[in-house]
């Protein structure tokens, strides 16, 4: 019984922790405070390291980033599907804005590596195919999942 209880106490720990979890995006190859250019909470991104509700840059919920704290359908951004990012709710291939495979974003439906615009390697993102540290266009400061990701590169490249 007291093994019971424990384990009880130690999901619910996990759940707050995991709720609380946040992930800091940083300007370039930094790590610094003062670049942090957004912060993933849960399911919402804020503006630097804002955590007011009207500092929610964008939002994910299920396979979709909505603009703001929205939830209306006619302020879907993207939709995830099968590591391909659909503009609006769109599932329409004409309609894939751009896909991920192996850390590579493609434009489009493309798979031609003169097709890459960025890429993931670790915690960094690269502008195009490359690997230079000079080319670093944002840090992360823990891993995300690929709608997490998305919603995290809308509110570097359009709300920044």
């Amino acid at each position: 019984m007291n093994s019971r209880k424990v384990l009880i106490a130690m999901i619910f720990c996990f759940a707050f922790i995991s709720a609380s979890a946040q992930v800091k995006v940083y300007k370039g190859n930094s790590t610094y405070s003062s670049d942090v250019i957004c912060t993933l909470r849960g399911d919402k991104v804020y503006k630097g390291n804002s955590s007011y509700s009207s500092d929610v840059l964008c939002r994910i919920d299920d396979n979709k980033v909505y603009r703001g704290n929205s939830s209306y359908s006619s302020d879907i951004l993207y939709t995830v599907r099968k590591r391909k990012v659909y503009k609006g709710s769109s599932s329409y291939s004409s309609d894939v804005l751009f896909n991920i495979k192996d850390g590579k974003l493609y434009d489009g439906n493309s798979s031609y590596s003169s097709d890459i615009f960025a890429n993931k390697r670790g915690l960094k993102v690269y502008k195009n195919n490359s690997s230079y540290s000079s080319d670093v266009d944002f840090t992360l400061s823990g891993d995300v999942t690929i709608e997490q990701f998305v919603a995290i590169w809308y509110a570097v490249k359009y709300c920044w």
